[in-house]
């Protein structure tokens, strides 16, 4: 059976490695199950759809509302990848669970709109699923509410045609999607325990999305929540696809 395949988006290597090691675990894949492709210095490969069963995206400190011409070449790439990617998950050729910063390109490629209106602070939200959500073969398996991470500037104001709301909160309403039966995406970060996310906190410490200074009260809400919802998540997408 091919592996999956996590697609990296950072250009900091070492949130990149660290974000890998997470998806690893939640998953509970090793390198042979969940293997890496970095989009940040490679096109998406020619064979992608027949060398990877599925795909998972993780976060960036890229935005996809930059004005194109102030987007670095290294996210041109990366946007042209994911969208894909998106495109064939959203037409049932491959499965993908897009996260965070994919969940905007996966929107914007299939017709949606990202917007700034709907930031959320660094740290633990409440997430609560849709009816839709309860009923879905990957997000059933959650409880209806639940904790989870999140550290973005932008959200989801329309989903693309299609597509099903799966989870919300008042801050940011879409916070998981499916489009088909194979394309989910998540606002939300489901891979890491509060340690990880505390690590990669460090790395982005000078980039807008706390104030530095609130490093320590920040990281303390994080290691305190209970993160055990969004990891089982990937776990059941690793065996359900």
């Amino acid at each position: 059976m091919a592996p999956l395949v996590y697609l990296c988006v950072r250009p900091q290597i070492d949130a990149a490695d660290g974000e890998y090691a997470s998806f690893l675990a939640a998953m509970q894949l090793d390198e042979t199950g969940l293997e890496r492709w970095n989009l940040v210095d490679d096109d998406l490969p020619a064979d992608a759809f027949t060398r990877w069963r599925g795909f998972v995206v993780g976060g960036s400190p890229f935005n996809t509302t930059e004005a194109d011409a102030a987007k670095p070449d290294a996210q041109h790439r990366i946007e042209r990848g994911l969208g894909e990617v998106a495109r064939a998950a959203a037409a049932g050729e491959t499965t993908a669970l897009f996260t965070c910063f994919g969940i905007g390109v996966a929107t914007r490629t299939l017709g949606g709109e990202v917007t700034r209106d709907f930031p959320e602070d660094t740290g633990p939200t409440g997430i609560r699923l849709t009816d839709a959500g309860r009923t879905d073969r990957l997000f059933g398996a959650l409880t209806e509410g639940f904790t989870a991470l999140t550290a973005h500037k932008e959200g989801t104001a329309h989903l693309p045609d299609g597509a099903v709301l799966l989870a919300t909160n008042d801050d940011c309403p879409v916070q998981a999607y499916r489009v088909g039966d194979r394309l989910y995406a998540t606002q939300f970060h489901p891979e890491p325990t509060g340690a990880a996310f505390t690590e990669r906190m460090t790395i982005y410490r000078n980039h807008g999305y706390f104030e530095a200074s609130e490093y320590d009260a920040v990281a303390a809400r994080v290691l305190a929540a209970d993160l055990d919802e969004p990891q089982r998540l990937l776990h059941t997408f690793a065996q359900r696809f």
